[in-house]
């Protein structure tokens, strides 16, 4: 437990917490969960294992995805082949779901959808498609499986459909560069939309469009931000309505506002480019180029996680430093000026806030 620094204590805080999963570095087997305390203000590292010291291998291998659905906390451990499932309130472990190459989850109706590579770990111009499975939150059990584009990342729940955004990153240089729309009633692929190569977040605003990155193909093709929307005003069907030339990394909705940053790899340069910025998701336009105002993100080596809180407005950014040891949390008021940070895990990534009913 360590205290953060300025932060008042607050018992009627909401939400109460915010959950942070650690990727760590691939074959290392430190995947872990963090915790932040907004009630009693203080910072709790590596959750789970002191809630679970029965689990031999703690959490796993690299931390993909954490999310909350009802009272469970669900954690997408990627090169384990699981989702391993907890209880919000206290971390503590209830099951496990096999699922092998899993990426993103997200939920609907009472079911989970969980993104899959499906096939080993490993570059192969020969890889396999992927899939999308479907779990009972109730009974933990994989109830369907769809067939969906070739290693597919993040998907989101818009109405009836599930919008999956596929990278074929195991067969670079032949990318995939479609978002798989799956009808979730028949639970089958009904349509592939061309979008752009090497797709990886893809999220949805209050006004119904899909917003989707594209890493590009870290040469010539740089990375790029898509705004997806029905055809027309009587259409379910969705096409690319706009292309932002601005790299995105990672995203976070927060009301009108579309949270950004980039890292960026020149081969030329042999350097990242890391860029920050706001866009209008109304009128997509770029709000500011900069959200952290007072100088800083130099302290940022590499950005690797972005959330809002949703009643103060407080940007969250993690940084991975050189990815094999501890990083930091950096917390920002809503102007961009640094209120506090505070050591993590190996990888810092990926948040979930949590708000007891």
């Amino acid at each position: 437990y360590e205290l953060l620094p300025g932060v008042p204590i607050d018992p009627d805080a909401r939400p109460a917490g915010m959950y942070l999963l650690n990727e760590a570095n691939m074959g290392s087997n430190k995947s872990s969960i963090d915790y932040v305390d907004f009630r009693n203000a203080y910072y709790v590292r590596n959750i789970y294992a002191e809630r679970n010291p029965e689990v031999v291998k703690e959490l796993g291998d690299v931390g993909n995805d954490i999310q909350i659905y009802g009272n469970k906390l669900y954690a997408v451990i990627n090169c384990s082949h699981k989702v391993e499932v907890m209880d919000v309130r206290t971390c503590k472990r209830i099951g496990q779901v096999d699922i092998p190459n899993c990426r993103y989850i997200r939920f609907a109706k009472g079911k989970a959808y969980v993104s899959a590579y499906v096939g080993p770990v490993a570059i192969d111009p020969n890889a396999q498609l992927g899939a999308v499975y479907e779990v009972d939150t109730a009974s933990l059990a994989v109830t369907r499986k769809v067939t969906v584009g070739y290693q597919p990342d993040e998907l989101e729940v818009l109405g009836e459909y599930l919008y999956v955004a596929n990278s074929g990153g195991y067969r670079a240089p032949d990318y995939d560069s479609t978002v798989s729309v799956v009808e979730i009633y028949g639970m089958k692929q009904i349509q592939k939309i061309p979008v752009g190569i090497n797709l990886h977040r893809i999220r949805k605003d209050r006004y119904g469009k899909l917003w989707v990155t594209s890493r590009g193909d870290y040469n010539t093709i740089p990375s790029r931000l898509y705004v997806l929307d029905r055809k027309d005003k009587n259409s379910k069907e969705m096409v690319v309505k706009d292309t932002l030339d601005i790299p995105c990394s990672e995203m976070y909705i927060q009301g009108d506002s579309l949270y950004f940053y980039s890292v960026e790899w020149n081969k030329q340069t042999e350097r990242n480019t890391v860029t920050y910025g706001i866009i209008d998701v109304r009128t997509g336009q770029l709000v500011t180029d900069h959200f952290i105002t007072d100088g800083t993100e130099q302290d940022i080596v590499i950005p690797y996680g972005i959330c809002v809180h949703p009643t103060t407005g407080d940007i969250y950014v993690t940084d991975a430093k050189n990815y094999v040891s501890s990083g930091v949390l950096h917390c920002y008021d809503r102007h961009g000026k640094k209120k506090w940070s505070v050591r993590t895990g190996d990888i810092p990534a990926h948040m979930a806030f949590y708000d007891p009913q």
